[in-house]
């Protein structure tokens, strides 16, 4: 059921956006050679606390940690570390937080130093494909135009979306209705209402779609041991422009 979000709710929701897109970017001013990702983690969960505010990831289907942080060929989901930071890694740091109740989910994908070319590109072809779906998320839009628009922008690349995992709706539950791909076809799908808030999450891989489960039960990487770089917002649907939340 996809749950329109009242004014009271998308206040609260507002405001764990707010404060995820706080989190990022203190954490970015930590991404560099030598840091390792658990001191990321580390240092996300205690801001988190000082906003008043609780990790959403955070003990959600067992999880331990507060942030997920993906490096290289990891697609998503990978677990802090004592794992150091290199000179041309990428580095995913997706988080969510709680406030009263409400959720808010965001994720941007890192250079470590000087990174090659084709991590530049690929950082540049999902951050691009990020914005341009958020444009399509406009009243009387369905989610295939959003789907559409990652898989479209991908494929000029020369790479491919993930197509096992899925952006969702966000409110009172991290993950809800509806899911929204990373390829679809315009004009399809669920369309989109004013208080609908969405999490859109391109995840691009450098080389074939396919992706595999670590033994941890979490870590999923590319099968290829291609790079990937994976983005995303959380945006609320309006009568106008898309309002992206978990930007500041």
């Amino acid at each position: 059921m996809i749950i329109i979000k009242t004014p009271d709710e998308i206040k609260l929701i507002r405001e764990a956006c707010r404060i995820t897109a706080q989190v990022l970017l203190n954490v970015e001013k930590e991404i560099m050679i030598g840091t390792t990702t658990f001191e990321l983690d580390r240092l996300a969960e205690g801001l988190i606390a000082q906003y008043g505010a609780a990790p959403a990831f955070k003990g959600y289907r067992g999880y331990r940690f507060t942030s997920c942080i993906s490096v290289n060929s990891e697609v998503v989901h990978g677990f802090p570390s004592k794992r150091e930071l290199k000179e041309g890694d990428i580095v995913g740091f997706d988080v969510g937080v709680v406030y009263q109740g409400y959720y808010g989910d965001s994720t941007r994908t890192f250079p470590v130093g000087r990174v090659s070319k084709q991590a530049q590109k690929l950082l540049k072809c999902a951050k691009e494909s990020l914005d341009l779906a958020i444009k399509r998320s406009r009243t009387g839009n369905h989610v295939g135009d959003i789907s559409a628009a990652v898989e479209s922008h991908t494929a000029a690349y020369g790479f491919s979306v993930v197509r096992d995992l899925f952006g969702h709706g966000v409110g009172k539950s991290l993950h809800e209705d509806p899911l929204i791909p990373n390829y679809g076809i315009a004009g399809t799908g669920v369309e989109l209402k004013p208080g609908m808030v969405l999490a859109i999450e391109p995840m691009i891989n450098a080389g074939a779609s396919k992706i595999a489960t670590l033994d941890d039960g979490w870590t999923v990487v590319t099968a290829d041991g291609s790079l990937s770089a994976h983005f995303e917002d959380t945006i609320l649907v309006t009568e106008n422009e898309p309002e992206i939340l978990t930007r500041i």
